[in-house]
């Protein structure tokens, strides 16, 4: 046996299980035996054993432990671009938040990126076949989505960040966040300030994500007796796009006082259009984005916007999947968490001024009176 002052000189190595069966006289599975299954051993010997352990500063190599019980303490998930669906930094959020909430649960991430969701499955079914990881979390939901089922047929463990949209009895747990009670708040809050005629900019029909928060708009307005008629408008997610739709509502004959847009891309197309009218953002029209996006705070007027708990949905997501792995999930979780309105200057009390009035001549004169 290796003397003390062999170990001394040794002391800027990381201790390996050789050197703990070395020093403590025993064989190798006896030193894996203390850590796994002490239950194995006779009291005297797993106390020599541990006793080195600690002398040692020994601490079982993650990787041989996996290959032992064929768990990687790894959580897959597919990296979307940042103004994937106009998001408007969302998902980076969630990744960042997911990483956290994972290692202080004792996992990691491994984050890949592709194209499709086709691509997705095929990179599910590398990752499984090499067992690769324990789990993983399926972000971007959407109708007639093949993700789940597939996942679902290889007894893979995951969890979805957003609704099984279309799915009426969906066999796996997700996470999301209230769309729609967050468009309904932001109608109280405008309605509160004298607005009664609140347009919505959304996405195209058949978009989850998009459609729930549309019925969260329009559910508050038929609440309050507000009008509708004419005050939606929808198109794809952008800045462009929400430019074009605000000047075509503001070249209506009654045109809207407020809007309550889907992303904030699409409220800060608002916000363009109003300008190129002579309005300002809060005193003579208000706007109210969905998503919080950094740019939110940093334009001017500052824009009112729907923040998404995304610290809270990450936390939850891993809580659910760890139930998941460990066993003790014994029914799919569905769990909605509530976004909050964060007040900036975009909005403010409803103008005397009408927004018709400040348009163009030029505008006014493509228009066809009510009355024709």
């Amino acid at each position: 046996m290796r003397q003390g002052g062999d170990y001394a000189r040794d002391a800027n190595k990381r201790p390996t299980i050789e050197m703990v069966a070395q020093r403590a006289g025993v064989s190798r599975q006896t030193v894996s035996n203390a850590a796994n299954a002490p239950h194995r051993l006779r009291p005297e010997t797993l106390k020599r054993v541990l006793g080195t352990i600690d002398e040692l500063g020994y601490r079982p190599s993650h990787a041989a432990r996996s290959l032992r019980t064929r768990a990687t303490g790894v959580i897959g998930c597919r990296l979307l671009p940042s103004n994937y669906g106009g998001t408007g930094g969302v998902l980076d959020r969630l990744l960042h938040a997911l990483c956290d909430a994972a290692r202080s649960s004792g996992y990691n991430v491994l984050a890949f990126s592709v194209d499709t969701d086709d691509e997705e499955i095929g990179v599910f079914d590398d990752l499984l076949r090499r067992n690769a990881v324990d789990g993983f979390v399926l972000a971007n939901t959407h109708h007639g989505d093949v993700r789940p089922n597939w996942l679902l047929d290889q007894g893979a463990r995951f969890v979805a960040f957003g609704r099984p949209w279309g799915v009426e009895h969906p066999r796996h747990s997700w996470v999301d966040v209230d769309g729609a009670r967050g468009t309904s708040e932001a109608v109280n809050h405008l309605a509160g300030l004298g607005h009664t005629r609140i347009g919505f900019l959304g996405l195209g029909e058949g978009n989850g994500v998009g459609d729930d928060r549309y019925h969260g708009w329009q559910r508050a307005m038929d609440d309050m007796g507000l009008p509708v008629k004419g005050l939606v408008a929808r198109a794809e997610d952008g800045i462009a796009s929400g430019k074009a739709l605000a000047e075509q509502m503001m070249d209506a004959p009654q045109p809207p006082t407020a809007f309550v847009c889907v992303s904030d891309a699409m409220a800060i197309g608002a916000l363009r259009a109003a300008e190129d009218r002579g309005l300002a953002g809060g005193r003579d029209i208000s706007i109210v984005g969905f998503d919080d996006s950094p740019v939110a705070s940093v334009i001017r007027p500052r824009l009112s916007s729907l923040r998404q708990p995304v610290e809270g949905v990450a936390h939850k997501i891993v809580e659910v999947l760890l139930s998941e792995l460990n066993g003790t999930q014994r029914r799919p979780s569905r769990v909605l968490l509530a976004p909050w309105l964060v007040r900036r200057e975009s909005t403010g009390e409803c103008s005397s001024v009408s927004v018709s009035a400040t348009i163009p001549q030029k505008g006014r004169q493509q228009r066809k009176s009510p009355s024709t």
